[in-house]
């Protein structure tokens, strides 16, 4: 039975990602610092799920909860967060701090870590980035940034692990509706009217997409895969005009 390791699995797409692992027959160890979240998937899925209470950003705790991990198959890093909408001249700093010490620092180190087992097994990694990470927006500033880092970050792991059968791939959704959106925007209604007659992805979606490409034969792997709803597409170029 392979298994996986999902960051930040107690809601949105980790939590989607860890039912269609546990549904397909993988053993699940998923990340979390909400106890309530990871016992109520733990219930659901039984002996499939082994929850790991810890905060990601945090060296000690995240030293000891893999202390004892069982031998992994693929790592899945999605935990992440986003502080904010404002232009970058309104932004609060403690906002960016927080955003690159879990979409950035908390990524690398887990993988760091993790690296030697996946070697070992001949595993796979996938990294949850956005497609903030190649399109700016405006208040994307360093939210898109630490996303362009994963993206670079995956596409670096994957030359260097050139050789040793370790697959490497870049998730990079646009618009799917999770609980992601109304904690950036901070309230339900700016998060609804953002979503408003677009049908944007689900969690669900997402999960589906890199449990396929777990599962493609381990001669083969997608460097970089980039999903957007229909109804979403790419910006045309900004022009301010004087007068």
């Amino acid at each position: 039975m392979p298994t996986t390791l999902i960051t930040g699995a107690t809601a949105g797409i980790g939590a989607a990602a860890a039912r269609a692992f546990a549904g397909a027959g993988w053993q699940v160890v998923g990340t979390g610092r909400r106890a309530d979240r990871l016992e109520a998937l733990q219930a659901e899925l039984g002996d499939a799920f082994t929850p790991l209470l810890f905060d990601i950003t945090d060296d000690a705790a995240r030293e000891q909860a893999f202390d004892g991990l069982p031998p992994l198959d693929l790592l899945i890093n999605n935990a992440g967060l986003a502080r904010g909408t404002a232009p970058a001249q309104e932004a609060k700093l403690d906002d960016w701090r927080v955003m690159i010490d879990t979409n950035v620092s908390a990524l690398v180190a887990v993988t760091h870590r993790l690296l030697p087992g996946l070697i070992e097994r001949r595993g796979a990694i996938i990294n949850l980035s956005s497609v903030a990470a190649n399109y700016p927006y405006p208040g994307g500033n360093v939210y898109a940034g630490t996303k362009a880092f994963v993206r670079q970050f995956t596409l670096d792991l994957r030359a260097d692990l050139h050789g040793t059968g370790v697959r490497v791939t870049s998730i990079e959704p646009g618009m799917v509706e999770t609980e992601f959106t109304l904690v950036r925007t901070g309230s339900q209604e700016a998060s609804d009217k953002l979503y408003a007659g677009v049908e944007p992805m689900t969690a669900e979606d997402i999960a589906a997409t890199m449990l396929w490409v777990a599962s493609l034969p381990p001669h083969l792997n997608i460097n970089t895969l980039e999903l957007m709803p229909v109804n979403q597409s790419f910006a045309g170029f900004a022009v301010a005009r004087k007068g």
